[in-house]
């Protein structure tokens, strides 16, 4: 299959740069921040007169070819000053261009030939991009910028609720979500349980959530990508920049190792609320650091490496006699190679670990787990024509899983060592993307991508009758572990289980006329790691596990059709979505399922499936001194889990029931006003349909003992979630021309103090010996206030 499909795309590559290479020279260069000297993605070269154009990619680099000429060109970049420029194209011509940031934000510019014109021609839907600026002014709990918190007033995004780590997707689970940072997989995206996520804002450079019309190039995961880039450092002079808060403070350092040529950047974040606990007489401990890192060298014109990296840390203790430690280790180095003005490659090396670390001294034993993966990626953006792009390569990722192992602390522990057998797996992917301007009105994106998946030998797996892990008790009518008839040893080199998927990805955009188009798309995705989790969110404690023998790969379908339109010259923007989408092979536990420290995950697992639907809605103002965004969304999102024949009832029936990640209604505004230059107001409100739960329905006593009985799974649900937050931003000297400029944000989240329920328990009372209901509310009102500074 490898040889076929490099012969086939060798032909087509071959044949595409004769056909349309004829008669036309190539513009192409880089586009960078005339002061940082730092490339810029996503900026659009638009040629007004031929109503074409290029965008810049990963890396800030461009392409178009176009018949000779003379030409105007106009240069478009969200938060930078419109740069217009004249070229005469007699040959290839090579041309950089730099944009100053705009000072001025009440009074900007809009050309007539906007790039968001542009982007409605682009195949590409159900996507979303903020900036930095945008997710610093979006008022979140303790102050910090945060940007998982701000994708959450995405349409089509959730949470489970305060407090809640990782995010859900169109009714999709957290560890459904493909989240990279500088192209490194990221396992747990969450500090302090949720309180934080592990992204620095004032690191950040570039982020797109992709909910669907995933590009080729994308795979691992069934629910959706957070793509998201770090800044390459300031090669021209030296900056620093951070923030000091209550509970948190942050300092960023970039400047040139060898000016124009070389730059590195170095940020930490660290909290410190922990160290006022001692005068309160509390021993208790919460608190993470993290550290970002980058080296950027340009080696001439046609050479770029890059080295990049990330460490954090997440502890908590009780009383010294019991402390969790966990979090994410990434490093990255990448190569850009300029092969011609046409061929743009990426060769990525990238090492990524998630480690989970638990002491308890009172037991007296050490306990480990983690994932860690290495991995390979080239990949090659060919710029065939003004009509055809292509973007082709491969991926390789080597994955080690530590379910866990158990160690005594000390001489004294009664504790026996014990190690749960490591698990191994290879999965490689081959893509091609294919964007194809077939008209004036039509544009198609369009392209396929074939995994493969080892499952590699382990020590010892467990061997069953009829192959079943899970036994199902017709007496008791109850589904149960089975006892394993025998184990199986392989080698490290040896293949337990092998899976091969092809997963075509197809986009269209048709335009109504310049104003607004439609769109539509179909994306199949396979997702061979399972998070052995079963809570509504992520926690350090669960692991990780490959699909092998037992356990069946995700598949996804998904197809969504939307409407887009550009409003008074993009002053407004509107975008309608509608999504279908089916997951084969979704796992469920079955009832009493131990997780924890279980070296045979199989034993409580079944297969299932999910789907989700719905409608997104999208209403932008975009320009002005009031900028800001309604969302909606209107979803559905279930899970079946049938028998595995007519004798077994499967979960619920066989029934569909809800996931816990279903909100039927999710309704979000942000809003930002520029009062004066000194002066800027930010709001946001949320309102999402509670979470769904499981309650009891009934109870009875035995031996004096009250006994809940509960009904069907996520039956019920947690009351409605909603709240509203509040900023302002005060500026005390916006004009100053001194190197040192700050700012002071004050906010309040949850501004009319709403008990938003996180959790409902049912439990005796201790007085009147009754069953009641306990909610349990994370957060009230939370006032804050923070410094931030440049320099």
């Amino acid at each position: 299959m490898t040889i076929r499909f490099y012969c086939t795309l060798t032909i087509l590559l071959f044949i595409g740069h004769n056909i349309f290479s004829q008669d036309k020279f190539t513009l192409s260069g880089i586009v960078s921040d005339l002061e940082s000297n730092e490339t810029l993605i996503g900026v659009n070269i638009i040629f007004p007169e031929l109503k074409t154009g290029a965008t810049t990619n990963e890396y800030g680099f461009y392409s178009i070819s176009l018949p000779p000429g003379t030409y105007e060109l106009v240069i478009s970049y969200l938060g930078y000053q419109n740069l217009r420029d004249t070229i005469n194209l007699t040959e290839n011509l090579k041309k950089d261009f730099s944009l100053m940031e705009s000072i001025e934000s009440l009074n900007e510019v809009v050309i007539k030939e906007n790039v968001e014109k542009l982007n409605i021609r682009k195949p590409q839907m159900s996507i979303n991009a903020l900036s930095a600026n945008t997710i610093k002014q979006i008022p979140v709990v303790f102050g910090e910028a945060d940007i998982i918190k701000a994708i959450t007033l995405l349409p089509g995004v959730t949470t489970a609720g305060e407090g809640a780590s990782g995010f859900n997707v169109r009714g999709g689970a957290a560890d459904q979500n493909l989240i990279l940072l500088d192209e490194a997989i990221i396992y747990n995206s969450s500090h302090l349980f949720g309180f934080f996520s592990v992204f620095n804002p004032d690191a950040i450079k570039d982020l797109k959530l992709y909910k669907g019309g995933i590009p080729a190039r994308y795979g691992g995961r069934v629910s959706s990508v957070l793509d998201i880039y770090q800044k390459e450092g300031n090669s021209n002079q030296f900056h620093l920049n951070g923030g000091i808060g209550l509970i948190s403070s942050r300092l960023l350092a970039e400047g040139p190792i060898n000016k124009g040529k070389g730059s590195f950047l170095l940020g930490g974040r660290a909290t410190y609320a922990h160290l006022f606990l001692p005068l309160f007489d509390v021993e208790n401990k919460a608190y993470f650091y993290d550290l970002n890192t980058k080296i950027s060298y340009k080696l001439n014109q046609n050479n770029n490496i890059y080295l990049s990296g990330y460490f954090g840390r997440d502890v908590f203790s009780l009383n010294e006699s019991f402390r969790n430690t966990y979090g994410n280790t990434v490093l990255n180095f990448r190569w850009n190679h300029l092969f011609s003005d046409k061929l743009f490659s990426n060769l990525s090396l990238i090492y990524s670990d998630y480690y989970y670390g638990l002491q308890l001294d009172f037991v007296g034993f050490n306990w480990d787990s983690g994932i860690r993966n290495f991995n390979l990626k080239y990949d090659f953006k060919h710029y065939l024509s003004d009509k055809i792009k292509l973007q082709y390569g491969l991926n390789s990722i080597y994955h080690k899983f530590n379910p866990g192992e158990i160690k005594p602390s000390n001489d004294e522990s009664g504790i026996n060592p014990e190690k749960l057998i490591d698990k191994y797996a290879f999965e490689n992917a081959l893509y091609l993307d294919v964007e194809h301007r077939i008209s004036n009105k039509l544009t198609a994106s369009y392209g396929i991508r074939y995994n493969s998946f080892l499952r590699l030998g382990q020590d010892e797996l467990n061997i069953y009758e009829n192959n079943q892990a899970v036994n199902f008790n017709q007496t008791i009518q109850i589904y149960e572990k089975s006892e394993p008839i025998g184990t199986e040893n392989y080698n490290g080199s040896d293949v337990i289980k092998s899976f091969g998927n092809f997963e075509p990805r197809l986009a269209l955009s048709l335009v109504l006329n310049d104003r607004s188009s439609i769109k539509t798309s179909y994306n199949r995705l396979s997702q061979y790691l399972h998070l052995i989790s079963n809570t509504s969110s992520p926690t350090p404690l669960d692991v990780w596990a490959p699909s092998g023998k037992y356990i069946k790969p995700q598949i996804l379908d998904q197809v969504a059709i939307g409407y887009f339109r550009n409003i008074k010259n993009n002053t407004y923007s509107l975008e309608v979505e509608s999504f279908y989408k089916k997951v084969q092979n979704r796992i469920d536990y079955i009832d009493g399922a131990d997780l924890i420290a279980n070296d045979a995950i199989e034993q409580i697992v079944l297969n299932g499936e999910a789907r989700a639907y719905g409608l997104e809605i999208l209403f932008r103002k975009n320009e002005g001194r009031f900028k800001g965004w309604i969302a909606y969304t209107l979803s559905k999102s279930e899970q079946r889990t049938p028998g595995r024949n007519p004798l077994e009832p499967g979960i619920n029936n066989g029934n569909w029931y809800n996931t816990p990640y279903d909100k039927t209604h999710d309704l979000s505004f942000t809003g930002n006003y520029d009062f004066t230059k000194k002066w800027r107001f930010n709001a946001n409100f949320l309102f999402q349909t509670g979470r769904p739960v499981t309650y009891p329905n009934a109870q009875y006593e035995y031996n004096g003992i009250t006994v809940p009985n509960y009904g069907l799974r996520n039956e019920y649900r947690l009351p409605a979630y909603h709240r509203l937050d509040i900023s302002a931003t005060y500026t005390p000297k916006p004009n100053s021309e001194k190197r040192w400029k700050g700012e002071w944000v004050f906010g309040i989240y949850n501004i009319y103090n709403r008990r938003n329920a996180a959790t409902i328990t049912f439990q005796e009372n201790r007085e009147t010996r009754i069953n009641e209901a306990v909610r349990f509310s994370i957060f009230g009102i939370v006032p804050s206030v923070s410094y931030n500074f440049t320099f």
